[in-house]
């Protein structure tokens, strides 16, 4: 998950230089505390307890993915320190948690979002290829749980782990399932890309639709051309021009690009845009 991570913690630190050099809250400086869970939801539950016990701190904003973030739930709440995670899954928040909140679109919306587009396709019988992780499997549930109010039937059903580098055996058995119209993956970080460069190479040529864990050109780069055609549900934060002039969150997304563009000299992503 280093290509959610990483523009997570850039634009945190633009934000707080920023808010510093006007002085900061309340008269103080903000200090920003960070951690490289590196994906191991293990070291994100001990860097948890590090923040809250050690470093003291106000409020935590983190928790890339969902196995991090569930990792570091218990902790917070015991603590009663405010807790706004950047990962997608509805189960961060449903059922309600007094100390924990999030900014992403939660799952169940990415799949309502793909299924209208595909409805308005057409499209009835999907094959559904997603990944073990916090995030896959709850992917997984909500999309199971929608597929019927949008007149969607799943045909196919496969798994991947988040570290597997070949997803071509799951691939060819959607490819031989009868009827199939289009193929969604449920995934975040790079398996989805190698998913993606698989589904090429076998000569798939169906829709194929990814969820909103790949909403960054990191994902176009490691999936190549394969990525060309892709659908997927992504905050208006990557497209600003294409809002009305008088929508809200043109002028937010447009100044946020411009800052992050100018400080890092590199493209936003929705994950940058989470935090």
């Amino acid at each position: 998950a280093g290509y959610l991570g990483d523009p997570e913690l850039k634009t945190l630190q633009m934000m707080v230089e920023d808010i510093n050099k006007r002085g900061g809250v309340v008269g103080r400086p903000l200090e920003l505390v960070h951690y490289d869970d590196g994906s191991d939801a293990s070291k994100a539950n001990g860097f948890g307890k590090r923040r809250i016990d050690d470093d003291k701190v106000d409020i935590i904003v983190g928790g890339t993915t969902t196995g991090a973030t569930m990792s570091m739930v218990p902790l917070v709440e015991k603590a009663g320190v405010p807790f706004i995670s950047l990962a997608g899954a509805v189960v961060v928040i449903e059922p309600v948690k007094k100390w924990v909140f999030k900014t992403p679109h939660t799952d169940r919306m990415a799949a309502e979002k793909v299924f209208e587009d595909m409805k308005k396709r057409g499209i009835t019988k999907v094959a559904l290829l997603s990944e073990t992780s916090g995030f896959g499997q709850s992917g997984r549930k909500e999309t199971e749980g929608v597929a019927g109010k949008y007149g969607i039937t799943l045909v196919a059903n496969e798994t991947y782990g988040p570290k597997d580098t070949d997803m071509g055996p799951q691939l060819t058995k959607i490819r031989n399932t009868s009827g199939v119209e289009a193929v969604f993956i449920f995934g975040l970080g790079q398996g989805p890309a190698i998913a993606t460069k698989g589904y090429k190479q076998l000569g798939i040529t169906l829709p194929l639709y990814h969820a909103h864990g790949v909403a960054s050109d990191e994902f176009i780069k490691l999936a190549g051309p394969a990525a060309e055609g892709v659908r997927l549900p992504t905050s208006a934060l990557l497209a600003p021009d294409k809002l009305a002039a008088n929508d809200p969150q043109r002028p937010v997304a447009e100044s946020y690009t411009k800052s992050f563009k100018a400080k890092w000299n590199a493209d936003v992503s929705a994950f940058g845009g989470y935090a």
